[in-house]
Protein backbone atom coordinates (compact mmCIF):
# COMPACT_ATOMS: atom_id res chain seq x y z
CA UNK A 1 0.00 0.00 0.00
CA UNK A 2 1.41 3.57 -0.78
CA UNK A 3 0.87 6.42 1.32
CA UNK A 4 0.97 10.03 -0.32
CA UNK A 5 3.68 12.47 1.37
CA UNK A 6 0.61 15.06 2.51
CA UNK A 7 -0.84 11.85 4.19
CA UNK A 8 2.53 11.22 5.86
CA UNK A 9 3.30 15.28 6.65
CA UNK A 10 -0.08 15.31 8.43
CA UNK A 11 -0.18 12.15 10.32
CA UNK A 12 3.98 13.74 11.31
CA UNK A 13 2.27 17.45 12.31
CA UNK A 14 -0.80 15.79 14.35
CA UNK A 15 1.65 13.10 16.23
CA UNK A 16 3.94 16.42 16.85
CA UNK A 17 1.46 18.62 18.14
CA UNK A 18 -0.18 16.01 20.73
CA UNK A 19 3.46 15.49 22.14
CA UNK A 20 4.08 18.52 22.73
CA UNK A 21 0.98 19.37 24.63
CA UNK A 22 1.25 15.73 26.42
CA UNK A 23 4.77 17.23 27.73
CA UNK A 24 2.88 20.66 28.62
CA UNK A 25 0.46 19.15 30.86
CA UNK A 26 3.29 16.75 32.42
CA UNK A 27 5.12 20.23 33.55
CA UNK A 28 2.49 21.66 35.63
CA UNK A 29 1.31 17.94 36.92
CA UNK A 30 3.25 18.35 40.05
CA UNK A 31 0.98 21.37 41.33
CA UNK A 32 -2.14 20.51 39.42
CA UNK A 33 -3.89 17.44 40.60
CA UNK A 34 -7.46 16.86 39.98
CA UNK A 35 -7.40 20.53 38.72
CA UNK A 36 -6.47 21.47 42.80
CA UNK A 37 -3.10 23.69 42.37
CA UNK A 38 -1.30 21.77 45.16
CA UNK A 39 1.83 22.95 47.11
CA UNK A 40 4.76 23.38 45.42
CA UNK A 41 8.38 23.12 47.71
CA UNK A 42 12.37 23.52 46.19
CA UNK A 43 14.41 20.54 46.66
CA UNK A 44 15.15 22.36 50.49
CA UNK A 45 11.67 22.06 51.43
CA UNK A 46 11.24 26.10 51.11
CA UNK A 47 7.61 27.04 49.92
CA UNK A 48 7.19 28.28 46.35
CA UNK A 49 5.36 31.53 45.98
CA UNK A 50 1.77 29.90 44.52
CA UNK A 51 0.59 31.01 41.18
CA UNK A 52 -2.08 33.30 39.93
CA UNK A 53 -3.25 33.47 43.45
CA UNK A 54 -5.41 36.89 42.34
CA UNK A 55 -7.73 34.16 40.41
CA UNK A 56 -8.47 32.01 43.70
CA UNK A 57 -11.52 32.90 45.72
CA UNK A 58 -11.64 35.90 47.63
CA UNK A 59 -13.03 35.69 51.43
CA UNK A 60 -12.54 38.80 53.07
CA UNK A 61 -10.05 41.75 54.24
CA UNK A 62 -9.75 42.52 58.01
CA UNK A 63 -7.81 45.49 58.82
CA UNK A 64 -6.17 46.56 62.09
CA UNK A 65 -4.33 50.01 60.85
CA UNK A 66 -1.79 51.63 62.87
CA UNK A 67 -3.89 54.60 64.28
CA UNK A 68 -6.35 52.25 66.34
CA UNK A 69 -3.53 50.50 68.06
CA UNK A 70 -1.11 52.96 69.74
CA UNK A 71 0.60 53.59 66.30
CA UNK A 72 1.99 50.15 66.01
CA UNK A 73 -0.35 47.62 64.90
CA UNK A 74 1.14 44.14 64.82
CA UNK A 75 -0.69 43.67 61.18
CA UNK A 76 -1.56 47.46 59.98
CA UNK A 77 -2.36 46.16 56.46
CA UNK A 78 -5.50 44.70 54.37
CA UNK A 79 -4.99 41.22 54.84
CA UNK A 80 -6.74 40.23 51.44
CA UNK A 81 -6.92 36.61 51.93
CA UNK A 82 -7.66 33.67 49.16
CA UNK A 83 -8.40 30.02 49.35
CA UNK A 84 -7.19 27.76 46.44
CA UNK A 85 -10.57 26.98 44.48
CA UNK A 86 -10.12 23.39 44.48
CA UNK A 87 -9.89 23.35 48.46
CA UNK A 88 -12.67 25.61 48.86
CA UNK A 89 -14.77 23.05 46.94
CA UNK A 90 -13.65 20.55 49.08
CA UNK A 91 -14.57 22.84 52.04
CA UNK A 92 -17.97 23.31 50.39
CA UNK A 93 -19.13 20.09 50.43
CA UNK A 94 -17.36 18.58 53.72
CA UNK A 95 -16.54 22.00 56.02
CA UNK A 96 -13.62 20.61 56.64
CA UNK A 97 -9.97 21.82 54.81
CA UNK A 98 -8.63 18.93 53.17
CA UNK A 99 -4.96 18.74 52.85
CA UNK A 100 -3.15 20.40 50.62
CA UNK A 101 -5.29 23.59 51.46
CA UNK A 102 -4.01 26.90 50.48
CA UNK A 103 -4.69 29.90 52.29
CA UNK A 104 -2.92 33.49 50.64
CA UNK A 105 -2.63 36.47 52.42
CA UNK A 106 -1.30 39.42 50.32
CA UNK A 107 -0.91 42.51 52.56
CA UNK A 108 -2.04 45.77 51.22
CA UNK A 109 -1.47 48.90 53.45
CA UNK A 110 -4.15 51.68 53.78
CA UNK A 111 -3.63 55.08 52.16
CA UNK A 112 -2.25 57.70 54.35
CA UNK A 113 -4.50 58.88 57.21
CA UNK A 114 -5.91 62.58 57.58
CA UNK A 115 -7.06 62.17 60.81
CA UNK A 116 -6.15 61.11 64.39
CA UNK A 117 -7.99 57.52 64.16
CA UNK A 118 -6.26 56.92 60.42
CA UNK A 119 -9.20 57.92 58.59
CA UNK A 120 -9.23 59.45 55.39
CA UNK A 121 -11.76 61.32 53.18
CA UNK A 122 -12.19 59.96 49.66
CA UNK A 123 -15.58 60.52 47.24
CA UNK A 124 -17.78 57.57 48.71
CA UNK A 125 -16.79 59.31 52.20
CA UNK A 126 -14.91 58.84 55.25
CA UNK A 127 -13.34 55.71 56.39
CA UNK A 128 -9.94 53.50 54.86
CA UNK A 129 -8.81 53.09 51.84
CA UNK A 130 -6.40 49.94 50.41
CA UNK A 131 -2.87 51.70 48.88
CA UNK A 132 0.12 49.75 47.91
CA UNK A 133 0.54 45.61 47.98
CA UNK A 134 3.03 45.02 50.58
CA UNK A 135 4.06 41.25 50.52
CA UNK A 136 2.00 38.21 51.62
CA UNK A 137 1.53 35.35 54.28
CA UNK A 138 0.49 31.96 52.92
CA UNK A 139 -0.24 28.94 55.15
CA UNK A 140 -0.37 25.37 54.07
CA UNK A 141 -2.36 22.40 55.67
CA UNK A 142 -0.19 19.44 55.43
CA UNK A 143 -0.39 17.20 58.80
CA UNK A 144 2.43 15.12 58.07
CA UNK A 145 4.68 18.01 57.06
CA UNK A 146 3.87 20.18 59.77
CA UNK A 147 2.92 18.19 62.45
CA UNK A 148 4.37 20.31 64.84
CA UNK A 149 2.13 23.13 64.29
CA UNK A 150 -1.12 21.44 64.83
CA UNK A 151 -1.05 20.38 60.46
CA UNK A 152 -0.54 24.35 58.90
CA UNK A 153 2.85 25.42 57.87
CA UNK A 154 3.38 29.48 57.83
CA UNK A 155 5.30 31.11 55.17
CA UNK A 156 5.89 34.90 54.57
CA UNK A 157 7.09 36.01 51.78
CA UNK A 158 7.84 39.47 52.52
CA UNK A 159 6.24 42.21 54.17
CA UNK A 160 7.23 44.40 51.33
CA UNK A 161 7.43 44.59 47.59
CA UNK A 162 7.91 42.73 45.75
CA UNK A 163 7.26 39.06 47.16
CA UNK A 164 9.93 36.96 47.94
CA UNK A 165 9.82 33.65 44.95
CA UNK A 166 10.50 31.54 47.94
CA UNK A 167 10.13 30.65 51.61
CA UNK A 168 10.88 29.34 54.54
CA UNK A 169 8.39 27.70 57.33
CA UNK A 170 7.91 29.77 60.23
CA UNK A 171 8.54 28.38 63.85
CA UNK A 172 5.20 27.40 66.04
CA UNK A 173 6.08 30.55 68.18
CA UNK A 174 6.14 33.10 65.22
CA UNK A 175 2.87 32.33 63.72
CA UNK A 176 1.02 28.94 64.78
CA UNK A 177 0.61 29.43 68.51
CA UNK A 178 -1.43 32.41 67.95
CA UNK A 179 -3.55 30.81 65.18
CA UNK A 180 -4.03 27.67 67.83
CA UNK A 181 -5.53 30.03 70.39
CA UNK A 182 -7.59 32.47 68.74
CA UNK A 183 -8.45 31.68 65.54
CA UNK A 184 -12.33 29.78 65.91
CA UNK A 185 -11.88 26.38 62.92
CA UNK A 186 -8.47 24.35 62.52
CA UNK A 187 -6.18 27.50 62.95
CA UNK A 188 -8.37 29.66 60.70
CA UNK A 189 -9.72 32.47 61.02
CA UNK A 190 -13.30 31.63 59.43
CA UNK A 191 -14.78 34.28 62.40
CA UNK A 192 -13.52 36.99 59.99
CA UNK A 193 -14.68 35.21 56.48
CA UNK A 194 -18.39 34.24 56.39
CA UNK A 195 -17.84 32.34 53.42
CA UNK A 196 -16.02 29.67 55.63
CA UNK A 197 -17.59 30.45 58.78
CA UNK A 198 -19.88 27.01 58.71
Amino acid sequence: MRVGFRTVAVVIMASTTATALFLGSLKHSAAQTNGRYLPEYTSSGDLILPKNFHEWVYVGSPLTPNALNGGNAGFPEYHNVYIEPGAYKIFQETHEFPEGTILFKELQLALPGENPDGSRTEASGRGYFPGKFNGADVTVKDSKRFAETNGWGYFNFNHHEPKAPTAKVKSKDECAFCHIANAKKDEVWVQFYPLLDK
